[in-house]
């Protein structure tokens, strides 16, 4: 039976990646994150810089969550760190308070506006259940 639960949890553990992942990258392209920042800062020929920010940072926080990386006696990389976070952070709520009517949008041009809270309850239910699941299977 250990190697079903081992099958199944890679098949979840594989599933949920790709959904995050495609979920996260979605909303930074619907966001328009990238080249709104290049329009604030007026610096349009580093966009790449930004892209590749982006990506390193997203591959190295994943690559240092897998590995357990931890960092000893850097108390002085903290705050810098945090900053960095605290701008991302910034930069995704300034960039969703600009688009925060696409769930409306959207369903409009799909035809689906009677269907509009089934999909957010749908969406929260999800969001439950997973976090549920994540706290009382993956947790023990």
């Amino acid at each position: 039976m250990s190697v079903l639960n081992g099958a199944i949890s890679i098949v979840l553990g594989i599933a949920g990646g790709i959904a995050v992942g495609s979920g996260v990258i979605a909303l930074i392209l619907v966001l328009d994150m990238i080249p709104r920042l290049a329009q604030v800062t007026q610096s349009y020929d580093k966009t790449h810089w930004y892209e590749g920010a982006l990506i390193g940072g997203s591959l190295l926080g994943t690559v240092a969550d897998f590995w357990h990386w931890k960092m000893h006696g850097v108390m002085l990389l903290s705050p810098i760190v945090g900053l960095f976070c605290g701008v991302f952070i910034g930069l995704l709520a300034a960039a969703l308070t600009e688009v925060l009517n696409v769930l409306p949008v959207l369903a409009k041009r799909l035809g689906m506006r009677s269907y509009l809270f089934g999909l957010l309850l749908a969406m929260i239910l999800g969001k439950m259940t997973g976090s549920l699941f994540d706290f009382f299977v993956y947790q023990r």
